[in-house]
């Protein structure tokens, strides 16, 4: 007799759980100890099978490439707490004011930059909406532009290596962490590229939208300008070029290179006479808090997995997914679906552990390049980010927007960035070389 219902009972269990509002670590556990227990008393369940849960939480907290969550989020939450990434902000403001919206494009530089060493997108969107915002408001640039660009670049820390969703991501799909880095640097340049070309254009066709800066603003004199650059600006740009191609010509692992990363940005820190103990506690309590999170839905995610592979849930997935109608395009379609409509109502490490183990399978079995799946995913993951109206990014800058910007413009100013993520999707599901050539060219 067939139990596969029971796996199909048990994902929808799953869900029912989470959505009462209990954390997705005790879902995961409670749905496991529940549909085990049904299992187990039809026959449906192997009880043997829950020995194999020690070897695979060993396996987790010896494989070294996870140790790199720990550290990019320290290098950021360092910057962050620091006050360096704020001076970064202002410093580019300042460089780019002469020119109409050179703030916008500063806020999508410095997404960029942020998004290469915190890696989280609600770090990224939070701190950007603090700082930035009201500075934009202030000079009359156009409130949908605004929160646009900030809720846009601030996710690009879903894609910008060293991005906590690809590390999770290579350990759900089985492909190197480096390779992801690597296969989404330039679809993350493509997005960031496309936000300031959007920006330049809109001010083009509207120079009202976004007015360059008044001259007693920008006016601070060559020399201070100059220093400001050097002591603001280069330094952690330096620190990210430094740790990124460290990983990308081979000389470290993406572990090794975070880890060197988390001391220069301690070190810059000293050197600007911010790296207070206040401040280290609060960066080493952000890097607990999120990195314990993650361990958390690990472990209980492998419990989850075991129980549902035992009553043959993935067996029925992957012959369900690989039957679609229109063999590998099908697949894609219905992939990019799932992910997107999951993306804006769950956090990306939900469905990292949640719906891609169940696609991985399929699209072995179809042939396509994991890594360039991968990337799919994650862009996919951006657009639902943004998306209305329950987008997190959405929420992330709602919630530090001052309060003349309304809910319905920070939703509305989504919808021209969905499109450009939508067309850079489509590009890289096009054209899969925009993920592959950088890493046939890599020296490893």
């Amino acid at each position: 007799m067939s139990f596969e219902w029971l796996a199909v009972a048990m994902f929808v269990g799953f869900f029912f759980i989470m959505i009462t509002g209990y954390p997705v670590a005790y879902s995961f556990a409670g749905a496991a100890i529940i549909f085990g227990a049904v299992g187990l008393s039809l026959g449906a369940f192997d009880l043997n099978l829950l020995k194999l849960l020690p070897n695979r939480w060993f396996g987790t907290m010896s494989d070294f490439t996870l140790l790199a969550i720990p550290y990019f989020i320290f290098l950021g939450a360092v910057l962050e707490k620091s006050g360096l990434a704020e001076d970064l902000l202002e410093s580019l403001g300042i460089l780019l004011g002469p020119v109409r919206g050179g703030m916008a494009i500063a806020v999508v530089v410095v997404g960029t930059l942020l998004a290469a060493t915190t890696g989280v997108v609600a770090a990224t969107v939070i701190m950007m909406g603090m700082m930035s915002l009201p500075v934009m408001l202030r000079y009359g640039y156009d409130k949908k532009l605004s929160t646009g660009v900030i809720i846009a670049s601030g996710t690009l820390a879903q894609l910008i290596p060293p991005s906590l969703v690809l590390v999770v991501l290579s350990d759900q799909i089985g492909v190197s962490v480096g390779d992801l880095f690597l296969g989404s640097f330039f679809p993350g340049l493509i997005l960031a590229g496309s936000f300031i070309l959007y920006t330049i254009g809109l001010t083009m066709l509207r120079p009202k939208a976004a007015p360059p800066l008044p001259k007693e603003i920008r006016t601070i004199g060559t020399r201070a300008l100059a220093l400001r650059v050097v002591r603001a600006v280069i330094p952690p740009i330096l620190l990210i070029f430094a740790v990124l191609g460290s990983i990308f010509f081979g000389i470290a692992t993406p572990t090794e290179a975070g880890a060197v990363g988390s001391v220069g940005a301690c070190l810059l820190a000293a050197a600007n006479r911010r790296l207070t103990w206040e401040n280290l506690k609060a960066a080493s309590t952000s890097t607990a808090r999120i990195t314990g999170l993650v361990v958390a839905i690990i472990f209980a995610s492998s419990m989850f997995s075991v129980v549902f592979d035992g009553l043959g849930g993935k067996n029925f997935f992957t012959e369900l997914l690989t039957s679609v109608p229109g063999g590998f395009v099908g697949f894609l379609i219905v992939s990019n679906i799932v992910v997107f409509f999951l993306g804006m109502f769950l956090e990306f490490i939900e469905i990292c552990f949640i719906v891609l183990p169940l696609f991985v399978p399929a699209a072995s079995a179809l042939g396509i390049d994991l890594v360039w799946f991968g990337v799919l995913m994650a862009i996919n993951l951006q657009i639902a980010f943004i998306s209305p109206p329950v987008g997190f990014s959405l929420f992330y800058l709602q919630s530090v927007a001052p309060k003349e910007v309304s809910t319905g413009e920070i939703h509305r100013s989504a919808f021209p960035f969905m499109a450009l993520q939508a067309i850079t999707l489509f590009l890289v599901a096009f054209f899969p070389q925009t993920v592959r050539w950088l890493i046939d060219i890599s020296f490893k």
